[in-house]
């Protein structure tokens, strides 16, 4: 690839919920994630963009949603991305996590060979599959009171899309965004850079078309260092992708496109992080808006389902 810019794995990835009380409970209590960010969806700040990660709410760990209260169940088809694999530090790790979440009623499943990996899904049918982390990139892990630490959740391992053609997309990922292949197939990708690396895969995709609604992803964000986020804009608008150009998200800058199979993309910057407007021990107490929406503010806040501290009440219980 031309240049030296590169991407350091996945930055977050954003999924739709119709309920936020319980995503709140499912990602906070039953994952054991902390909370890092409860602000607004700022393309419509009539609705929440909840944050969830590890303790220091670093990209490669950042699980994010925006809440449609009541919205409608969605399905996975082409051009969506239909599993968010993450990592955990061993076979026991899996074991663990099956029996968890069978004490909460939730189905799972043991797939694969040797270790092989675990999957299931939220409560809107969001999947999940947890595979034993083998990269040797820095565990991204939150601190909960019924998790012993070595069975932590330690940050994405990639996600896997439908695609009905996913051969149309290997130039883009290839040459414009780097992604690496060590398969003939055109089908696994790795978006890797000097510390992390996150994959991204296809499947067929399957009849039915899909639908976006709660428990679906609405895109998949790369992390770039932040004085590239320029560079991979203008990269990838060379490339014939249609852009949103750059976009100020005050945590972070962004550029959204779709790759040729239908996924959206976002490329997202490092810096300048969560704790820029929160000192870290304080990350998702409260609603926080970006300066732009900040006199708005008597208007956005009544508006919103109202939710509790998540660590204030577990350390109440």
């Amino acid at each position: 690839m031309e240049g030296d810019v590169q991407l350091e794995g996945i930055h977050h990835i954003s999924s739709i919920t119709g309920d936020a009380p319980r995503n709140v409970d499912f990602y906070v209590r039953v994952l054991g994630l902390r909370m890092v960010k409860k602000t607004v969806n700022q393309d419509d700040p009539t609705v929440y963009h909840l944050f969830y990660a590890d303790e220091q709410g670093s990209p490669g760990a950042d699980l994010t949603f925006f809440e449609y209260p009541g919205a409608r169940r969605g399905r996975a088809g082409a051009g969506m991305i239909h599993t968010i694999v993450l990592r955990v530090g061993s076979e026991a790790s899996l074991d663990f996590w099956r029996l968890r979440l069978a004490d909460e009623q939730i189905d799972s499943e043991r797939v694969g060979e040797g270790p092989g990996s675990l999957r299931f899904a939220d409560p809107e049918g969001l999947g999940y599959e947890l595979v034993v982390d083998e990269s040797g990139d820095e565990p991204l892990t939150a601190v909960s009171p019924d998790i012993p630490a070595e069975h932590a959740i330690r940050g994405f391992a990639g996600v896997r899309a439908y695609s009905a053609a996913p051969e149309r997309s290997a130039p883009l990922l290839r040459d414009v965004l780097g992604f690496i292949s060590d398969h003939d197939d055109q089908l696994h990708w790795e978006a890797r850079g000097e510390r992390r690396g996150g994959f991204y895969a296809y499947d067929p995709a399957p009849a039915e078309r899909g639908l976006q609604g709660a428990g679906t992803v609405h895109h998949v964000a790369f992390a770039s260092y932040d004085d590239d986020i320029e560079a991979w804009e203008e990269r990838v608008t060379k490339a014939g992708r249609h852009t949103s150009g750059l976009v100020d998200r005050f945590w972070f800058r962004s550029v959204y496109f779709r790759e040729p199979s239908g996924v959206l993309f976002e490329l997202a910057t490092l810096g300048p992080g969560f704790t820029s407007d929160e000192p870290l021990e304080r990350l998702g107490e409260s609603l926080v808006l970006p300066p732009r929406l900040e006199p708005l503010r008597a208007q956005i806040e009544p508006a919103l389902t109202p939710l509790p501290n998540p660590r204030a009440a577990r350390s109440a219980s």
